[in-house]
C-alpha cells in the first residue's frame, strides 16, 4: 500500500534481512533495553510478554491467536537495539 511505502521502517526493516532470529531471541533481546515508558519495573520485559500472554489465555481460553498477539505485542521494541528511538 502507499502508506506502508512512505515509511521509512517500512523499507528499512521490512525485507527483515538486518537480523535473523526466533521468536524467543526477540524475547530474550527484550530483557537487554529499559522500556522508557515503565522504567521502574523491576523483572524482565519478556516476563511482560508472557504474563500477558497468559492473562489473555485464562481470559479467553478460546481464542489461541489472542495468546499469542499477546506475547508478540512489544517485540517491536527490539528496533530499540537497532538504534530506533522507543
Amino acid at each position: 500500500s502507499p502508506a506502508r511505502l512512505a515509511c521509512p521502517q517500512s523499507a528499512q526493516y521490512g525485507s527483515c534481512s538486518l537480523r535473523r532470529m526466533s521468536v524467543m531471541e526477540a524475547l530474550e533481546l527484550l530483557d537487554q533495553l529499559v522500556d522508557e515508558s515503565d522504567p521502574d519495573v523491576d523483572f524482565p520485559n519478556s516476563f511482560h510478554a508472557f504474563q500477558t500472554a497468559e492473562g489473555i489465555r485464562k481470559a479467553h481460553p478460546d481464542k489461541d491467536w489472542f495468546h499469542l498477539v499477546g506475547l508478540l505485542h512489544d517485540l517491536g521494541k527490539v528496533l530499540v537495539l537497532f538504534g530506533e528511538p522507543q
